[in-house]
């Protein structure tokens, strides 16, 4: 595989346009050479188009200041053939988000997504890369379909999920049948910031709308089988979610039930929680932890605040596993939404299929 790729990102001036703008900056194989987003912000270096908006704690790098933001839609066929792939994060309509990666796809460039407006798409991979990297090979049913040599779509799958999936993965052996998850979500889940959104200062909202459903749903598609040129959701767990806005800058925490066909100890669970290790963990990709899923035995841990940013984002963390009444097991988990949730998950997703040719 070739090691020097030119990136767009579409929807730069958003909080994951922003995100994917700081994890990339000195990354080894991938430079952002193209930024583009709203008419609005198009025509602007990009310092000027973000400014009073930049929502990172690390500055804008300058050579990415200076830079002049397009038009994601009007200069399509200008991005397109500049860069060799391009990461999208936009915030517009879905059915629009839907025409935007096509075209792009269709204009031979490989899309890699944040937006929800594919997950459901049989023939596009929704990849959580230590879960399903095998889900790539429906893109080439991808590719016949949008009569395209080398431009396909991959999408990343909702943040809400990322902490309590992986956790369950290495169990599925052992029949996951039933699970109830209930998530504390950031309001940097909504692209949102204390200065941006003060109503969330000392208060709880119970509803984020759209996020139960996809949370039930799209882990079925990342546990499914590619069958026919499509992939095809597995039948079970049944999961039922509830999700919740808290009052947390960065950090979705999840609390999780769980039944067993073959219930196992806890120290055997644990066990695997320690040992579990995916693809990009043996290809020593840029942005893999080195261990991606870390268990705590301190009975106050996970906490946000403290492990949010284990592995610089991108690991998940585990605590206060137990037996429970109505199902087997119980326990709390962690991950960092914008990162290993959102910009940093995607630019794993890029780097797993750069290693396997799919961006040559």
């Amino acid at each position: 595989m070739k090691q020097s790729f030119k990136v767009g990102i579409i929807g730069a001036t958003g909080m994951v346009g922003q995100r994917l703008i700081t994890l990339l900056e000195g990354h080894p194989w991938f430079t952002v050479t193209t930024l583009a987003a709203s008419p609005r912000s198009a025509g602007l270096a990009y310092a000027e188009a973000v400014e009073g908006r930049w929502a990172m704690t690390a500055p804008i790098p300058p050579r990415i200041g200076e830079m002049t933001v397009l038009d994601a839609v009007a200069d399509m066929d200008t991005i397109a053939a500049g860069v060799d792939f391009v990461f999208c994060a936009v915030d517009m309509k879905k059915d629009a988000i839907r025409e935007l990666e096509e075209a792009y796809a269709k204009r031979e460039c490989p899309v890699f997504s944040n937006n929800s407006a594919h997950r459901a798409t049989p023939d596009v991979p929704m990849i959580v890369p230590e879960v399903n990297p095998d889900h790539a090979a429906v893109i080439d049913a991808q590719k016949k379909r949008l009569g395209t040599k080398r431009g396909f779509m991959a999408v990343k799958s909702n943040c809400s999920l990322q902490s309590y999936l992986p956790a369950l993965h290495p169990l599925l052996d052992l029949g996951v049948s039933r699970v109830l998850a209930c998530t504390y979500q950031a309001i940097s889940g909504a692209g949102r910031t204390f200065a941006t959104w003060p109503e969330m200062r000392d208060n709880v909202i119970p509803y984020i709308g759209g996020e139960e459903e996809k949370s039930e749903q799209e882990p079925l598609k990342i546990w499914g089988k590619v069958e026919e040129g499509g992939i095809v959701p597995a039948l079970s767990p049944a999961i039922t979610t509830q999700c919740i806005r808290v009052p947390v800058s960065d950090g979705h925490l999840a609390a999780v039930f769980f039944s067993l066909e073959n219930k196992v100890s806890p120290d055997e669970i644990i066990r695997r929680w320690r040992t579990f290790s995916g693809e990009p963990q043996k290809l020593a990709l840029p942005s893999a932890p080195a261990q991606f899923l870390h268990y705590f035995d301190e009975p106050d841990r996970p906490q946000t605040r403290l492990d949010r940013d284990l592995e610089k984002g991108m690991a998940v963390s585990i605590g206060r596993l137990r037996e429970d009444s109505q199902y087997d097991y119980k326990f709390v988990c962690l991950s960092h939404n914008t990162i290993r949730g959102a910009a940093g998950g995607n630019i794993l997703m890029a780097e797993l299929l750069a290693a396997k040719g799919y961006l040559d």
